[in-house]
């Protein structure tokens, strides 16, 4: 089926297909024959890092924390939800990143902080919408806005923020210093808490800063390099440029 005319490149569908269905005639036939891999197979955007595609884990109803099984690709349940707080955002990962040497470097520079490593896992998420969208594993083309710069047991583990591209309410925020600060509160606490458990008073989980957009590009560029030096054997499925 082809696509139509009226689609724009950058449109969501496009991003995906583009990169799936290229010149390879067997990597044609795997696209069309099954599901891609959320990390692996989806494409992390042809407008990378300015617009990038964002995979949904977690949406603010959801009382257990899911996260994508490396290996199988498939949402599986990771834990219920400590206490009574949920993410107040929708939370996933940015496909065909990884938080690796340049993403611990750009970490321990911003934070002066020596002996970094990155958490090994994709880069993480934060998507601002005021739609009530009901259940996660989904995509959905997201603007970054800036940063959490946050440290988990040693490991760098940044939390980009961004915003749902045409958005009613916060499609039109270009940097993290236009959300509002109460938003931003509840955001951080959630990271700061999620993991403790009842009668703890030390976190291993700590938030050293809050950075703009400009920083949170070039966090997703380093994340994509450390993707490209971790999985070479997937380059075909890489966007041209970022």
């Amino acid at each position: 089926m082809k696509h139509s005319k009226g689609r724009k490149r950058g449109d969501d569908g496009d991003q995906t297909d583009d990169v799936r269905n290229g010149s390879d005639p067997f990597q044609r036939l795997l696209g069309l024959m099954f599901k891609a891999h959320p990390w692996h197979g989806v494409s992390i955007g042809q407008e990378a890092p300015d617009v990038v595609m964002a995979y949904i884990e977690i949406v603010p109803t959801d009382t257990v924390k899911y996260e994508v099984d490396k290996r199988s690709g498939f949402l599986k349940v990771d834990r219920p939800q400590r206490f009574s707080n949920c993410c107040p955002v929708y939370y996933g990962l940015i496909p065909q990143t990884y938080s690796g040497e340049q993403v611990a470097g750009m970490f321990a520079k911003r934070a002066r902080r020596k002996g970094m490593v990155g958490d090994g896992d994709p880069l993480d998420i934060c998507v601002l919408s005021e739609k009530n969208i009901p259940h996660s594993d989904i995509l959905l083309t997201a603007l970054p806005i800036g940063g959490l710069s946050m440290a988990d047991g040693g490991e760098a583990d940044d939390k980009i923020i961004a915003v749902m591209r045409d958005d009613a309410v916060y499609g039109g925020f270009t940097d993290i210093a236009q959300c509002p600060s109460a938003l931003m509160d509840r955001l951080q606490h959630y990271f700061l808490t999620y993991k403790s458990a009842p009668g703890t008073t030390q976190h291993k989980v700590e938030i050293t800063s809050v950075y703009g957009r400009e920083e949170a590009l070039k966090v997703i560029r380093a994340s994509h390099a450390d993707y490209r030096a971790q999985y070479p054997e997937l380059s075909s499925l890489w966007p041209k440029q970022l």
